[in-house]
């Protein structure tokens, strides 16, 4: 249980922002929703942009770890679209250009080279090169975007898109040596390089083989395909067409966009084939709705054992099509037979692994049993000091968000180094609450429960989408979607303060609670509890908002935050003001606010 009462100790109440929470890059959730439902567009873009870096790529492609968070979901079990919304301010924004970081004309001195071109090597320098830092980028291809480019189709990212928003970062100054691969890290940290730390944001660009018998045939070597490198393939145009007969080994993100890439490319029959069911699928479930919107089958329980190659030929695979039961907690399968699947050629997308052979073993960096490097997962520095790991490269397949917060960890730990401090001394985050009372009946938010549910993302027709592979499939939220989404939020970072001292016990609160959230009741142990309120606390995941003894009977001010809609009726019908609706606000500390005064604030 946590008291609510103690205004000194804010941590009582960001337990509350969970959407926020979720999120890696601690998205400014509540506050960008008021900018865009004033039509503030620019501004919002630019106050998730402090967080995010990318809100025009995330809002098409973030795997979207604040929505399950987001306290809408326990009302109607479908939360605010958060993601959407970025893209709605990213969409409509104006010329940002004189609002970006700019790097100062004289440089401090610290060069800073960055292995790779991807979301965390480019937020690493986003957040350094404001600061005076000359950045070197190294990229084995010639554009930047590392797997954001390469491996989602255009059709779910324009180019246009990426262009600008990598764009944004590398013109403050970085220097991008394009068609560079590092082959030697060793090389690279020689005296001659004069480099003052390295950031290794290379991905994990390495996809999982299938070594079952017929994998290696000659008739079948040039007809199967690693996922991520057939994706790769067909952006830069070495891959135009595929056969008519498809199946997709895996039932990740990536082998929807494989899947949905093979259809656009001839691929009539494509198949996706997963060893269990749709509940252990780790695709998103949006990913799969859309691929099954553009007719794609998906066949469960069904284990790879072998290609079928007939006269040199790769015409099926073979499966073991399995039952899966429970057992102590457990699932085991059980083979109920053995069946084939045609199909003209097959795309591999079981997983992604990372490749460090360009890392010499004897420098330093100590890798664990799984041949990766040991990174402290605080600070994002290997056991070489100045060495730096994120993204991917550091422990493994994660999403973009979460590769972008790496960044800006690892870019504080760097300028942490570079000035010649503990990177293990990380800068405070701050809070603070302010009151939103404008008047008697009067809120600085929007109080108002929308009842609406939640927007569908419009969709281009098929016939559309499949003329060409750079067709966008989601157009975005139209203004009337964009005003009824915002308004469904509940206001996650307005808290309900309470006095206990001015509580006169009158129940008004307890009363006018259109939820049932608040309880006047003898205190007792959080199980007994939670059984005595007004409305049973069901979710033992949420703590139980509890008072000090109140001054008239010593009973407790109960508040279950789980079903608290923020409405601010309880503040309006007390009468001695023992309730106030306050705003939570945290001071997110990057590399940028450790030399300047200027901060973000979180809401």
């Amino acid at each position: 249980m946590a008291c609510y009462t103690d205004a000194s100790n804010p941590k009582n109440y960001h337990k509350v922002v969970d959407c926020q929470y979720a999120c890696p890059a601690h998205t400014n959730v509540p506050e960008y929703l008021r900018l865009i439902a004033q039509g503030r567009y620019t501004e919002s873009y630019l106050l998730n942009r402090e967080s995010n870096v990318f809100p025009g790529i995330l809002g098409r492609t973030c795997d979207r770890p604040c929505e399950p968070a987001c306290r809408r979901g326990r009302i109607d079990g479908k939360p605010v679209a958060i993601c959407r919304l970025k893209r709605v301010a990213a969409d409509l924004r104006d010329d940002i250009q004189e609002y970006l970081p700019k790097a100062p004309a004289i440089r401090n001195g610290k060069r800073i080279a960055l292995i790779g071109a991807g979301p965390a090597s480019l937020t690493v320098a986003n957040d350094l090169l404001p600061l005076g830092y000359e950045v070197v980028i190294y990229e084995k291809y010639a554009r930047a975007g590392g797997l954001m480019r390469f491996n989602i189709p255009a059709f779910r990212l324009p180019e246009s898109v990426l262009d600008e928003e990598t764009g944004y970062i590398i013109d403050m100054g970085a220097e991008v040596r394009y068609n560079t691969t590092v082959s030697s890290l060793k090389e690279l940290l020689s005296v001659g390089n004069n480099f003052d730390a390295i950031f290794v944001g290379s991905g994990a660009p390495k996809g999982k083989e299938l070594d079952i018998p017929g994998r290696w045939d000659e008739g079948a070597r040039e007809k199967i395909h690693i996922g991520i490198e057939w994706l790769g393939s067909v952006h830069f145009g070495h891959i135009n067409k595929i056969s008519p007969r498809v199946l997709i080994i895996g039932v990740g993100n990536t082998a929807m966009d494989c899947c949905r890439t093979s259809r656009r490319l001839g691929g009539i029959d494509t198949k996706v084939v997963a060893r269990r069911s749709r509940p252990y699928f780790k695709a998103s479930p949006w990913e799969l709705d859309d691929a099954a919107e553009e007719g794609i089958r998906i066949v469960e329980n069904h284990a790879p054992k072998r290609f079928v190659i007939e006269n040199g030929k790769l015409v099926g695979m073979e499966f073991e099509r399995l039952r899966w039961t429970d057992d102590n907690s457990r699932q085991t399968s059980t083979v109920i037979d053995r069946v084939t699947l045609p199909c003209d050629e097959v795309i591999l997308a079981i997983g992604q692994d990372n490749a460090f052979p360009w890392i010499e073993r004897d420098i330093g960096i100590a890798f664990d049993v799984h041949d990766m490097p040991v990174i402290n997962k605080t600070t994002y520095e290997s056991t070489r000091r100045g060495v730096f790991f994120g993204g991917d490269a550091a422990w493994g397949p994660q999403n973009i968000i979460w590769a972008v917060e790496h960044g800006h960890q690892a870019a504080i730990s760097i300028h942490q180094h570079c000035q010649g401090l503990p990177v293990d001394e990380r800068p405070p985050e701050g809070m603070h609450l302010e009151s939103t009372k404008m008047g008697l009946h009067s809120w600085a938010y929007s109080n108002d429960f929308n009842p609406s549910e939640r927007s569908k993302m419009q969709h281009e027709e098929l016939v559309k989408r499949f003329s060409a592979i750079g067709v966008e499939v989601e157009l975005g939220f139209t203004p009337e979607q964009t005003a009824t989404e915002v308004e469904r939020c509940l206001n996650c970072d307005i808290e309900t303060h309470f006095e206990k001292n001015l509580c006169i016990e009158c129940d008004a609160c307890v009363d006018v609670c259109p939820v049932n959230c608040l309880t006047i009741t003898p205190n007792a142990n959080e199980m007994d509890l939670r059984t005595m309120l007004s409305a049973p606390a069901q979710n033992m995941t949420q703590d139980l908002y509890v008072s000090d003894a109140l001054p008239q009977t010593k009973r407790v001010m109960v508040k279950d935050e789980d079903i608290c809609l923020h409405c601010g009726l309880c503040a309006e019908r007390c009468p001695t003001a023992a309730w106030d609706m306050k705003k939570f606000e945290l001071v997110i500390p990057y590399a940028l606010s450790r030399s300047e005064p200027a901060s973000v604030a979180i809401a």
